[in-house]
């Protein structure tokens, strides 16, 4: 956005004083109803981005531009999303950039198509749920506008891989070891293939397959994310975190494969 002010048709997120965030998209005459009072959309249209407003009851909530992890979060969903301490992480371990083309397989809620997109790649993704495809369209649609590069095609991946000269395949699935023979074909040399699996089972078997195939310098990672609690002189670690949600397992299309000796 290029302006500090909110306007009508713009998701922004509601925060009370007891941090309970809440995404709503600007209507003018509406209200948004919550147990600490009415906030009508008029009295945020016009404000500032981070300015406070009162709902009926004098209750004071902030109220935010939200970002891409909070949109993640927050948005409708159709499948099980991705996290945004993995979609920070698959953006470095697949090195997307701008104009990359990339085959995204698994779109669920569209939380990683978004996070690709907003990095300048552009995407063509496979679903087999057409109600997955749609609810994936309408989040990245109502986050990032129409003018992205993003075609969502109902096909199934394992059955081959139309599109050829890629830069990137990433796929969110529970079997891409069933796709690595068709990621050969469609990569580039030098292209990188990415996986986000829950379980380390799973994991094996894909490095197991990309073993047999033109792949190399495979990884697997998992991220862990812990925050802390400092006020004052109390600093310690939260007593919460969010530990294990998937390994994210990268590859290089190769030509020619090192061999040791």
């Amino acid at each position: 956005m290029s302006t500090a002010v909110l306007v009508e048709g713009e998701r922004v997120m509601l925060i009370d004083a007891k941090d309970r965030h809440y995404l709503i998209t600007l209507t003018s005459g509406a209200a948004f109803h919550t147990h600490a009072g009415i906030v009508q959309h008029d009295d945020v249209i016009g404000s500032f981005d981070g300015s406070l407003v009162n709902s009926s009851s004098e209750r004071k909530f902030l109220v935010l531009r939200p970002t891409l992890s909070d949109v993640v979060l927050k948005m409708p969903r159709g499948a099980q999303v991705i996290y945004p301490k993995d979609l920070g992480a698959i953006l470095m371990q697949a090195d997307i950039g701008p104009g990359m083309r990339v085959l995204e397989a698994g779109v669920g809620s569209g939380a990683l198509s978004m996070t690709l997109l907003r990095a300048g790649a552009s995407i063509t993704a496979y679903e087999i749920r057409e109600d997955f495809a749609q609810h994936a369209k309408k989040n990245v649609r109502d986050f990032l506008g129409d003018d992205v590069d993003y075609d969502v095609k109902i096909r199934d991946v394992t059955q081959g891989i139309e599109e050829t000269d890629l830069d990137r395949v990433i796929l969110d699935m529970p079997e891409p070891w069933d796709v690595v023979k068709h990621a050969e074909g469609a990569l580039r040399p030098g292209g990188i293939f990415l996986s986000y699996l829950p379980t380390i089972n799973q994991t094996q078997l894909l490095r197991e397959s990309l073993h047999h195939h033109a792949f190399g310098l495979e990884e697997t990672v998992e991220i862990l994310r812990r925050t802390w609690h400092i006020d004052g002189r109390s600093v310690r670690p939260d007593h919460r975190m969010v530990a294990h949600t998937g390994f994210l397992t990268s590859a290089r299309r190769l030509v020619g494969r090192l061999e040791n000796g």
